[in-house]
C-alpha cells in the first residue's frame, strides 16, 4: 500500500523528471539555435594583423592580410594614400604603410578593402627627435642640387617592382661610427631648416672604407658628381623590391654599376665626402613606398 506521502513523492519525482526533460530540451534546443546562428554568420573575407601594434613616428607598419579562399587581392589605404599589397603565399598578402617625423601622431585608420571593407584604428605615438647644429664652410653653404639629380632620386623613391629581393633583417652598411641618426632636425650655420628631418643614418669612417649592401637587390642608380649629383655627391641606389629601396650618398668610389644584382654584405663603394658633406661618411636612407622611414627597425627586427 502506498502512503499519501509516498504518492506525493512519486508525483514530485514525475514532475521533477518532466521539468528536467523540459530544461534539457530547452538547453539543447538553444544550443542548436546558437550553432545555426554561428553557421549562418558571415566569415571575414580578410583577417588583418598589424605590426608593430603600437608604432611611433618613423616606423614602417606591416599589414598582413589572410584572405578567404577565392577572395580578391585586397587594397590597403591609410591617410589618403593607397599602398600595394603583395602575395606572400597561402592566400596571404602584405602591404607596408610608411610613417615619418611629419606623420601626425594620434589615431590613423588603415582600411583594407576588396570583397569587404575593414577599418582598423592604429595609434601613432609621438617621438622626440633631437636637434643638431651643422656649420658649413663658406663654399658649401649655398650648395644646390640639379634637376637631373632630383629627377633620378624621385625615380628611385617611386620605384615599386613586384619582386622581393631582401630576406630577413638588413645589415649594417658600414663599420664606422654612427654620427647622425634618423629624424633629427638641423640648424645650418645657425639657421633652422624648416620642414626638414634627417632622412637616414650617417656612418663616419676614413675615406675609402667599404660600404656594404644592407640587403639583396638590383642597383638602379649610380649618380656621379660630374653628371650633376652636386648635392648628394656620388650616389648608389638599390631596389630591394616591392616598394623598398636604399640610397647611399657622399661616396668616394663605385664598386657596382647600374643593373648589377647585389647580395647582402657585398661591397658597393667607398666612403667619401662628396656633395653636401662635412667629412667622410656615408648616409644610408631607406625608402618605403616613397617615404623615408627609420632604417633601424629593418636592421634589428626585419620584415618578411
Amino acid at each position: 500500500m502506498v502512503s499519501v506521502f509516498d504518492r506525493f513523492s512519486w508525483l514530485r519525482s514525475v514532475a521533477t523528471g518532466l521539468n528536467l526533460r523540459r530544461s534539457l530540451w530547452v538547453a539543447f534546443g538553444g544550443a542548436i539555435a546558437l550553432l545555426v546562428v554561428f553557421a549562418n554568420a558571415p566569415a571575414h573575407a580578410y583577417d588583418v594583423q598589424i605590426s608593430p601594434s603600437n608604432p611611433e613616428q618613423g616606423d614602417t607598419i606591416s599589414v598582413v592580410i589572410q584572405a578567404a579562399p577565392g577572395a580578391t587581392t585586397p587594397t590597403v589605404t591609410a591617410a589618403g594614400e593607397t599602398y600595394p599589397a603583395f602575395a606572400v603565399g597561402n592566400n596571404r598578402y602584405r602591404a607596408f604603410v610608411p610613417t615619418s617625423p611629419i606623420t601626425r601622431p594620434g589615431s590613423m585608420t588603415i582600411q583594407v578593402s576588396g570583397d569587404e571593407t575593414r577599418n582598423l584604428a592604429v595609434g601613432i605615438r609621438n617621438r622626440n627627435f633631437p636637434t643638431q647644429r651643422i656649420t658649413l664652410a663658406p663654399g658649401r653653404a649655398g650648395l644646390q642640387g640639379t634637376d637631373y639629380e632630383f629627377d633620378r632620386m624621385d625615380q628611385l623613391r617611386d620605384l615599386v617592382t613586384p619582386e622581393k629581393f631582401w630576406s630577413g633583417p638588413m645589415r649594417r652598411p658600414s663599420n664606422g661610427a654612427i654620427t647622425s641618426i634618423y629624424g633629427i632636425q638641423r640648424y645650418y650655420n645657425g639657421v633652422f631648416a624648416e620642414n626638414y628631418y634627417h632622412r637616414g643614418v650617417d656612418y663616419a669612417a676614413p675615406t675609402g672604407s667599404p660600404i656594404f649592401a644592407p640587403a639583396a637587390g638590383r642597383v638602379v642608380l649610380v649618380g656621379r658628381v660630374e653628371d650633376g649629383f652636386t648635392l648628394n655627391g656620388n650616389t648608389v641606389g638599390i631596389d630591394h623590391g616591392q616598394g623598398v629601396s636604399s640610397v647611399f650618398i657622399h661616396l668616394s668610389r663605385f664598386d657596382v654599376q647600374e643593373g648589377d644584382m647585389v647580395q647582402a654584405g657585398q661591397v658597393i663603394g667607398g666612403i667619401g665626402s662628396t656633395g653636401f658633406a662635412t667629412g667622410p661618411n656615408v648616409h644610408w636612407g631607406l625608402y618605403v613606398n616613397g617615404v623615408s622611414v627609420d632604417p633601424v627597425p629593418w636592421r634589428f627586427d626585419g620584415f618578411d
